[in-house]
């Protein structure tokens, strides 16, 4: 596998330390970088074992990949949007199930904000602190004597196989069975977190592509949960951190770790093509791959359109991480641009690396060919909520001064 696609000139290591001494790189892109090499070799173990490899494991706790998001008052990087993609980037160009696993772990790491500092210290200071939970509002939550008892079914928990962390994201009702409600009538729901062990986990993640996600279903039955290990997600008021990373709902954060975890897939795609066509003569033609200039504009193009996408992305990021250090709350403007930048950016991803798939040829269909994993990984991740085409629809409305879908924009 060639070293183009791990992003090697835009983000260099730090300089060699000094013999007899271990070096952690200052900045997380050029963490990320360092790693790489050893995420390339184990993504065909990580693919068998459907889970990252307990290497890989170490190896991304070293480089403090799992502490990108969490506030600096519990040891944590507390890093900038742009950052946080570059660095997700760089993962993903090297293996996609490590950098999924990655990027989720970051989404969820944002409840440390929501917590009174000595509990987010105890669930999140341990260095192998990460935290994995499953999608939607699959459980209820009943209030008892100093917190709630818990009973739900979570799926897609990805990055369950390395957690130390869950949680659930359920429906609050009172001792009396009443559904407890926001002011705006809306039922409300909190988000329990608890322990790994006290669940019961379900292996049941057999897919097309990311199989080393280990994102696995889990359930837990009238589990007391203290109440100051809740968060109300939604609720800036509970937000104990002020810094402008933490003004960014978790879906937001989710939305720039899988749009650049894209651009990092179809870079590696791109950058295995350039290293094939160097050697290929596809049969019947007159000339190498390297020596077509059909192929010299094709490949000219889709380099384009990456950059193109990374710019758009890494604009609007830092845009609106500037927007956040101003304001306690970003408008539904402000979200509409970032779900549009990561929506486009998903989708013109999956694009671009099909055409480089498809311009390998038969080269690409097999196993022992890089390009296979690749899509299959780049398929499956455009599957996820981020990368829907109806959310064009909801942005549209809000470009149109119409009331938009909050629960796409929250």
């Amino acid at each position: 596998m060639s070293d183009r696609g791990v992003g090697k000139d835009r983000f260099p290591a730090s300089a060699p330390a000094p013999a007899g001494t271990v070096r952690v790189p200052p900045d997380a892109p050029s963490r990320a970088h360092a790693i790489a090499a050893t995420l390339r070799a184990a993504a065909p173990q990580i693919e068998a074992a459907r889970a990252l490899t307990s290497g890989v494991v170490t190896a991304l706790h070293d480089a403090r990949m799992f502490r990108l998001v969490l506030p600096r008052s519990i040891s944590g990087d507390e890093v900038d949007l742009v950052t946080l993609a570059r660095t997700l980037e760089t993962l993903a160009c090297a293996d996609a199930s490590s950098a999924w696993c990655v990027g989720q772990a970051a989404g969820c790491a944002i409840a440390a904000a929501y917590l009174a500092p000595e509990v987010a210290q105890r669930l999140f200071g341990p260095a192998d602190a990460v935290l994995a939970w499953g999608a939607g509002i699959a459980g209820r939550m009943t209030a008892v004597d100093g917190g709630y008892k818990v009973t739900g079914k979570w799926l897609f928990a990805s990055g369950c196989a390395n957690a130390t962390l869950l949680g659930g994201h359920c429906y609050v009702f009172e001792r009396d069975g009443s559904q407890r409600r926001r002011a705006d009538g809306r039922p409300l729901d909190r988000t329990a977190l608890f322990v790994k062990a006290k669940a019961t986990i379900h292996d049941d993640w057999s897919t097309l592509g990311l199989r080393g996600t280990a994102s696995y279903t889990y359930e837990v039955t009238d589990l007391f949960v203290p109440d100051d290990e809740t968060i109300d997600r939604e609720d800036p008021a509970e937000r104990r951190e002020d810094g402008a990373l933490f003004v960014f709902p978790t879906t937001q954060i989710h939305a720039t770790v899988f749009s650049a975890l894209m651009i990092g897939v179809a870079q590696g795609m791109v950058g295995e093509l350039t290293a094939l066509a160097m050697t290929k003569t596809p049969r019947g033609a007159s000339s190498s791959m390297k020596d077509s200039p059909v192929f010299q504009g094709q490949l000219a193009v889709l380099e384009a359109r990456l950059r193109a996408c990374r710019a758009y992305l890494h604009t609007t990021l830092e845009q609106a991480f500037h927007q956040a250090g101003e304001t306690p709350a970003l408008s539904i403007e402000q979200l509409a641009n970032l779900k549009l930048a990561s929506t486009w950016v998903i989708n013109q991803g999956v694009e671009i690396a099909t055409e480089a798939y498809r311009a390998a040829g038969a080269h690409a269909i097999f196993q022992s060919a890089p390009f296979e994993q690749r899509m299959r990984d780049c398929l499956s991740a455009s599957q996820q909520v981020q990368g829907r085409p109806s959310n064009f629809v909801t942005i549209g409305r809000v470009l149109m001064g119409l009331p938009p879908d909050t629960a796409l924009l929250g």
